[in-house]
This record gives structure tokens, C-alpha cells and sequence, in this order.
């Protein structure tokens, strides 16, 4: 891509900034950085699966309900077994209500 040239991929309109390298978003659009991207086989601990059900809610609205549902199990089975992060868990599942899906992915990381 040229300095300033712009591309659509699905739905996300990118920019490429002046500089090598750079780039630019220029609407909301749903990410994550590589670092971020948690798969199947990583989920290891409860706090984790959360982790992945919250990352699949956020990416896949398509499958939302079916996943919320999942959400629901595995949180509330988290907060059985971790009663002291009862507090941070119950913000998770408020930010995951209201739809602020990466941040209870940020908050949901801080667990584990």
C-alpha cells in the first residue's frame, strides 16, 4: 500500500501511515493483538476458558447467545472455586452485560 492509501477488510477501513509500518484505524471495529489471542488448546484453567468464552463472544456475535450461555456456566463455576476474586469477577460480568467485551478480556487476563 502507498503512504495514505486506504483499504476495507471487513469492514475495517485501514490506513497506511506515512512511515513503514504504521497504519491506522479509522472506524470502531473489533481487534486483537496477537498477544492477546487466546486458542482452545491454551485454556488450561477456568480463568482462562473464561478468558476464551469472552474472546468468543467479542469476535463471533453471530454466536453470542450460545456463547453467553457458556459464559454463564463457567462463571459462575469460577466464582464457586475463587470465592475471593468474587469483587473483579462480578465487574467481568457486568462489563461482559454491557457488551464491553475487551475490557473484561483485559480484566479477565489480570486472574491469570
Amino acid at each position: 500500500m502507498k503512504p495514505g492509501e486506504k483499504v476495507i477488510v471487513n469492514g475495517a477501513v485501514i490506513g497506511r501511515g506515512e512511515e513503514p509500518g504504521s497504519f491506522y484505524l479509522y472506524n470502531k471495529v473489533k481487534f486483537l493483538r496477537g498477544r492477546e489471542v487466546m486458542k482452545e488448546e491454551q485454556a488450561d484453567t477456568l480463568e482462562k476458558k473464561l478468558y476464551l468464552i469472552i474472546q468468543l463472544i467479542y469476535l463471533f456475535p453471530e454466536n453470542a447467545a450460545e456463547n453467553l450461555v457458556k459464559f454463564e456456566q463457567i462463571w459462575a463455576e469460577v466464582v464457586r472455586q475463587r470465592p475471593g476474586n468474587r469483587e473483579q469477577l462480578e465487574d467481568m460480568a457486568r462489563l461482559v452485560q454491557s457488551e464491553d467485551y475487551y475490557r473484561a478480556l483485559k480484566l479477565t487476563a489480570k486472574l491469570f
